[in-house]
């Protein structure tokens, strides 16, 4: 069972997102908060799977929630998913830097809000690949050097291709035909390269990426 708090101070849109949440055998909504302290309470309450985290919100913004759920080492398995209007947001790059697993758009289609949270409960891919490719690079681009990063040395050849195609967007089982390798390899390939990179999840990988400067905006859309 996937275990959700909702954490956004519209209670209308907390009513929306929980009927559609709550009609699937395999997902419970155990919480809801209206601001980011009570979102930061009921996670820490609840040990929910995953946080659907509005970025705008009264008391402590959905940002700072955020930072502070990735930070507690007692949520470590908690994957936080940022509610946004999709207006290019650049809070939410600072949300998935901090170590938020994707973003979902509010008025995302039922179908693809379930499916997102299922993807990211199980940590098999970032959400919505293509926009988030995107959004990164909106904002990636404004860094004119990219900073030096020297983690990515420990890297093999193998592996720095792994991460520029997680940049990219591609699952596991697209990145096992691209490799031309099974599923199994594929995913062993990603966790070595989170190891190496001490990151988070596949949504922090990205951002190492751009600000690598191993992937730039348009290269890959």
């Amino acid at each position: 069972m996937i275990r959700v708090v909702l954490a956004d101070d519209q209670r209308l849109v907390r009513a929306g997102f929980r009927s559609i949440l709550d009609g699937e055998p395999d997902i419970e909504v155990v919480a809801e908060a209206g601001n980011g302290a009570e979102a930061l309470d009921m996670t820490r309450e609840h040990r929910p799977d995953l946080v659907l985290m509005d970025i705008r919100m009264p008391v402590v913004d959905g940002l700072e929630a955020a930072r502070r759920i990735v930070a507690d080492e007692r949520l470590r398995d908690v994957k936080v998913v940022i509610l946004t209007t999709f207006d290019l947001d650049e809070y939410v790059y600072g949300a998935l830097k901090a170590g938020a697993s994707g973003f979902l758009v509010k008025d995302t289609e039922p179908m693809e809000l379930i499916h997102g949270v299922r993807v990211v409960a199980r940590g098999d891919a970032l959400l919505a690949p293509s926009v988030t490719r995107r959004l990164i690079g909106e904002f990636a681009e404004r860094i004119k050097e990219p900073p030096p990063a020297p983690q990515l040395n420990s890297l093999t050849e193998r592996e720095r291709e792994v991460l520029v195609a997680v940049a990219g967007g591609l699952s596991n089982e697209e990145l096992a035909d691209r490799l031309v390798v099974s599923h199994a390899t594929a995913k062993t390939h990603v966790s070595r390269v989170l190891t190496k990179l001490n990151a988070r999840d596949r949504a922090q990988l990205v951002v190492i990426a751009y600000e690598a400067g191993l992937v730039k905006p348009g290269w890959l859309s």
